[in-house]
């Protein structure tokens, strides 16, 4: 009987699993519930179930892999950080208006950590979410082979609630990349909220581009509405790279070093 109302259930796309609709029935036999009960016990199960798959197909599409858990992220260690305004951007006001964030600093001090949890909160709250490096946006991009097919994977970048762009700064592009970037930034603008992770300044960017004549008018659009994070610390890199070094010279020593954030 089980086995035919499951499959019954399949046939009208109800996507909870066998599992669960079975223990759902035999605790309603159980308990002897009335209509009622069973059908409002059956939809709670069947939402969850299908939160639970949305949330999973949005983590999946947003390209976040592994995201350190925020609680290990050490505050203590930078010499200046603001704490209070990344608690304030995981009430994710800022997506609802539009607004982007800067995490800026040296390569190893947690940007990207703190990027990506701001990406799994924006999700678990029903947000569109996408990360990638700026590199690879850039590299997708000019692998196009023509307008029509450039404007199609424009959106990939322009549609998401929030985009995550890494590491900008860390390889120079040509003016083509820098008018890529321009219209992904420019089509956001106002409407979709961009975190941006870099170790340059607003007035640095030009050595990224070279020679691009829309990177004033870049920085203008992303700086516009824009709550800038910096972050002054040492690397977590070089800092596990010398505690290596200080450990394994003393002899019987067993220390290690803590993980890089970034």
């Amino acid at each position: 009987m089980s086995d035919n109302i499951v499959e019954a259930l399949r046939r009208i796309g109800i996507r909870s699993s066998r599992e669960a609709i079975v223990a759902l029935l035999a605790h309603a036999t159980k308990s002897r519930l009335g209509a009622t009960e069973v059908v409002e016990q059956f939809v709670a199960l069947e939402l969850r179930e299908r939160d639970a798959r949305n949330l999973a197909r949005r983590t999946r599409v947003a390209t976040l892999g592994t995201i350190p858990a925020l609680d290990t992220f050490d505050w203590n260690h930078p010499r200046a950080i603001d704490r209070k305004l990344y608690d304030v951007l995981l009430d994710l006001e800022f997506v609802d208006r539009g607004a982007n964030v800067l995490f800026r600093g040296q390569s190893g001090v947690g940007k990207t950590m703190l990027a990506l949890n701001l990406g799994l909160r924006a999700i678990e709250k029903g947000k569109t979410v996408l990360f990638s490096t700026l590199a690879a946006v850039l590299a997708d991009l000019l692998r196009q082979e023509s307008i029509p097919a450039v404007e199609r994977r424009l959106k990939r970048y322009t549609l998401p609630d929030l985009l995550i762009l890494d590491e900008l700064g860390y390889l120079p592009c040509d003016t083509r990349s820098a008018d890529l970037l321009y219209n992904i930034i420019s089509r956001r603008h106002e409407r979709k909220s961009t975190v941006i992770s870099t170790n340059l300044a607003f007035k640095q960017w030009s050595t990224v581009f070279p020679n691009a004549a829309c990177v004033g008018a870049l920085v203008d659009r992303f700086a516009q509405h824009c709550h800038t994070m910096d972050i002054d610390a040492e690397s977590w890199r070089q800092r596990g790279a010398a505690t290596t070094v200080a450990t394994t010279s003393v002899p019987g020593s067993k220390g290690k070093p803590k993980k890089p954030k970034d």
